[in-house]
């Protein structure tokens, strides 16, 4: 691709990528309107955007319509990721969750756990509550009280609950769940998740679930034990914004992370950015849609869908609808 080919670059929107668990829920279809394909097995994740050898985001809006997010960052790099991207695949994993049960209690290594378990990857991750049924919970660390021996003799059983930090699911709080946590997400939770480019989960428990084919699916609880950082007892929860306002906000809810930042705009009228260059902007609405634009190029932006704007796009507005207050996560590295 030629250097005037990438003048044009714009506010990229990729192909979901759907995955069947059996857990999954139906939240993705009645909350956001997807649709979604008809399977056995429930749809439990959409995978947003994601750069794997066995999964590929591929685009779906303008020229670039059918390219893999792969080849964009072959063919354009630092134009399409920013200064501050080091090299190799997309380094984020970003995922709409859609939990219908709970998911196993689990955990995910750090960089020292993975010196020790071949194959691994590191996975520290982020998650933003855009729905949750009335009775929805999440789990995320352990309590005060929980010592390691109260934890290795509770957690094949519904003691371990006593063990754990468990929070009511309310829309619009935010989790950081940093490689070492123990966690579960809830029944009846839609979450965006961002994470660390990694697909190593080590589950503790899986409550006596049977998997698809009728047999208790694998637990991993030596691998497990290498991971849980046994003393970190702060809470992960990011209380959300209360209250809507008639001006912009704007609201960290990661900042201190080495590898990505997130925002919570909520935004009563048009707001203007700048990539500068230094990273791309991930744009995902939570409540209504948007339109991405500069000059003469526009992106419409659906209710529940990511938008990657080129870190070389620079200065650009996006416009909401009047005197009803939108939510929009940015998340950048």
């Amino acid at each position: 691709m030629n250097r005037f080919e990438k003048q044009k670059l714009y506010p990229l929107i990729f192909e979901p990528i759907y995955k069947e668990v059996i857990w999954g829920g139906e939240m993705l279809r009645t909350h956001l309107n997807r649709e979604l394909p008809k399977t056995e097995v429930p749809i439990g994740e959409s995978w947003e955007i994601v750069d794997r050898d066995d999964a590929v985001s591929v685009v779906d809006n303008g020229f670039l319509k059918g390219t893999t997010i792969r080849k964009l960052i072959e063919s354009y790099g630092a134009d399409i990721m920013g200064t501050k991207f080091k090299g190799g695949k997309f380094p984020l994993l970003v995922k709409m969750i859609d939990a219908g049960q709970r998911l196993s209690l689990q955990v995910h290594p750090d960089e020292q756990a993975c010196k020790k378990l071949p194959g691994a990857e590191p996975k520290t991750e982020m998650w933003y509550v855009i729905a949750a049924k009335p009775d929805a919970n999440i789990i995320a660390g352990l309590n005060y009280k929980c010592t390691k021996r109260a934890f290795m003799d509770t957690y094949q059983t519904t003691a371990v609950e006593s063990n754990l930090q468990i929070s009511k699911s309310v829309p619009g709080d935010a989790y950081f769940i940093s490689a070492g946590t123990v966690h579960a997400i809830g029944g009846g939770n839609l979450l965006l998740e961002i994470q660390q480019n990694s697909n190593t989960t080590y589950r503790i428990s899986d409550w006596g679930r049977l998997g698809a084919d009728g047999k208790p699916r694998e637990l991993h609880v030596n691998e497990a034990m290498e991971c849980i950082n046994f003393s970190y007892r702060n809470s992960p929860k990011i209380t959300g914004v209360v209250g809507t306002a008639s001006h912009n906000r704007k609201f960290p809810i990661v900042k201190g992370c080495r590898y990505f930042k997130v925002d919570d705009l909520r935004l009563a009228e048009s707001w203007t950015d700048n990539t500068r260059m230094e990273s791309f902007h991930l744009l995902t609405t939570v409540n209504r849609p948007i339109r991405v634009v500069k000059d003469d190029v526009v992106a419409e932006v659906g209710v529940g869908r990511n938008c990657l704007v080129p870190a070389a796009f620079g200065s650009y507005m996006i416009e909401v609808e009047a005197n009803k207050e939108t939510t929009v996560i940015k998340t950048t590295l």
